[in-house]
């Protein structure tokens, strides 16, 4: 029975033992593949920065992709030839400008005189240069110039209107207006003495411009006339120029007698215009 016992016991003790073996196996192979699985883990969170820029790439297939740089370079360079172009016609025309200034103000020679018909058509009248501002010459005469019309009917009878005076309405808005028109000041003064310049005393123009400064004088007179009386048509025009002599200065407040000219009046030819008042 003791030795039963024994045996029966050392058995018991065997099968203990095999069986802690069993679990120490089990227990390791559990860890090995506890830390394999964390080890996947960890190796997939070390991939997953680059998931971002294939999720990018992806999404840039799907959505709308960046234009490619070729594309975005065209019209960057044809916006700079644009303006390249743009900066060289001003240059050009700034300098072709101040040459033809240039032969219009300068003594007369060989090139002003060849070239003188298109140096005179991009000059005149909107880029005039002369030495007034150096040396100016006040007025020294009042003028008041008028203007009538003249209409034939269809029955042969001619119509012949009143004076309207010209330089009075421009008087009239000058005065008492702190900011008067370049126009208002200046057109019909200018063009009365260009036509003076340029005709002289017997009306008859001898030149291109003489006869330029005769159309817009007449014009002048013409359109301002059609517009004072509403449309009201004549076929003619005629204009009456009167200089009244201007005093010097303080010559009545010394009580000195000074013989001043006479009042000069001039009439003009009659000129022909359109039915409607401008030609």
């Amino acid at each position: 029975m003791g030795q039963v016992a024994r045996d029966g016991s050392s058995s018991i003790t065997s099968r203990a033992t095999r069986d802690i073996r069993k679990k120490r196996k089990m227990n390791s192979r559990d860890g090995k593949a506890g830390w394999a699985v964390l080890g996947g883990v960890e190796s997939v969170a070390a991939k997953e920065p680059d998931h971002p820029e294939s999720g990018s790439s992806e999404s840039g297939r799907s959505g709308a992709s960046p234009a490619p740089h070729g594309d975005s370079g065209k019209p960057v360079r044809t916006l700079k030839a644009a303006t390249w172009a743009a900066v060289v016609l001003c240059l050009a025309v700034t300098l072709i400008h101040v040459a033809l200034i240039f032969l219009h103000v300068a003594p007369a020679n060989a090139i002003s005189q060849q070239y003188s018909k298109q140096i005179n058509a991009w000059v005149l009248p909107v880029f005039e240069q002369n030495w007034r501002l150096f040396a100016p010459d006040p007025e020294s005469v009042n003028r008041q110039i008028s203007a009538r019309t003249m209409r034939t009917a269809p029955n042969g009878t001619v119509q012949v209107s009143g004076w309207f005076d010209l330089s009075g309405v421009d008087n009239s808005t000058i005065e008492h207006n702190p900011f008067p028109s370049h126009t208002t000041q200046n057109m019909l003064r200018r063009a009365w003495s260009s036509y003076l310049e340029t005709l002289g005393g017997d009306d008859q123009p001898r030149s291109e411009r003489g006869v330029m400064i005769q159309q817009y004088l007449r014009n002048i007179a013409a359109d301002r006339i059609a517009d004072h009386r509403g449309g009201e048509p004549f076929d003619s025009i005629q204009l009456r120029v009167v200089t009244l002599p201007v005093g010097p200065p303080g010559a009545a407040g010394n009580g000195r007698r000074v013989t001043m000219p006479p009042v000069d009046t001039r009439y003009l030819p009659w000129w022909k215009v359109a039915p409607h008042g401008t030609r």
